[in-house]
């Protein structure tokens, strides 16, 4: 039985339509760009350049998914932003890289419990004021960003994060709470600078029930044609809930031993990082 809420971050009506067929919980439209650029200048990521507009047309195309929007920090057109997003359909609004709590009220005030709110943990601020934001009415979900996040801490690797327990202490703080969370990015099982199948065991373990498929799963940019995506959706989908399944059967000791192997896999990954700095 699948555990992980997974989510696919596109503004294209028809990846979007084949991913909700084939069985992904959430299409992500991403709409932050207020200081992106400059945290993320030497990274390897995409800055996104969806729109407002882009929530229309992939909400009328999804039967089953629902529809997540990623919009800006809080900043001078918050309430505007929301509002639009709200209007045009989105069933979930995430906040990233709020650094206190007045934010996050800022942001649950706005919402007003019109649609779902999801808070995008990835400063070190955040972080330490996770206590009083747990506090707050009004919070659906909690995802931990890694890739920020690890920046925020000066770290090498995004997974870092994971090996140092960081992740761990966060997501036990949440599930106090009664608040589902989830961490990262997963590719296809057996893929990934760090293999999706450590990764998603180390979900479980973690009680975590979120997650994003990330480019390491499906580049759409790099595919020849919108048949090679649906066959990596329903391949890869298909691969992934196996796993799930594989691991509710699976011992404490399985759980600790990836642990274990995880956390050395990301030291080697570091170490090959630094070497090449």
């Amino acid at each position: 039985m699948a555990f992980l809420k997974l989510m696919y971050i596109t503004n294209r009506p028809d990846i979007a339509s084949l991913a909700d067929e084939c069985g992904v919980d959430r299409i992500f439209i991403d709409l932050e760009i207020v200081g992106k650029e400059e945290r993320q200048a030497d990274m390897n990521t995409v800055i996104s350049r969806h729109t407002v507009e882009d929530i229309t047309k992939v909400k009328a195309v999804l039967k089953n998914a629902e529809l997540l929007c990623r919009v800006n920090p809080i900043y001078a057109a918050s309430e505007g932003e929301i509002n639009e997003c709200i209007r045009r359909g989105a069933d979930i609004l995430m906040l990233p890289y709020f650094k206190s709590g007045d934010e996050v009220r800022k942001f649950i005030n706005i919402v007003n419990r019109r649609v779902k709110t999801c808070l995008l943990v990835e400063t070190v601020e955040a972080v330490e004021h996770l206590d009083d934001i747990l506090n707050i009415p009004g919070i659906d979900m909690i995802h931990i960003g890694l890739n920020d996040l690890h920046l925020s801490y000066k770290l090498n690797f995004m997974f870092e994060l994971l090996s140092n327990g960081t992740v761990e202490e966060i997501g036990r703080k949440i599930r106090a709470k009664g608040i589902p969370y989830g961490f990262g990015g997963i590719a296809r099982i057996g893929k990934g600078m760090l293999p999706a199948e450590h990764v998603i065991a180390e979900h479980y373990r973690l009680g975590s029930e979120m997650a994003i498929l990330s480019r390491s799963f499906c580049n759409a940019a790099n595919c020849a044609n919108i048949d090679e995506i649906r066959d990596i959706f329903r391949d890869g989908l298909k691969e992934i809930y196996a796993y799930e399944d594989a691991l509710e059967k699976e011992t404490d000791k399985f759980f600790e031993e990836n642990r274990k192997t995880t956390v050395k896999e990301i030291a080697r990954i570091v170490e090959q990082i630094k070497s090449e700095q």
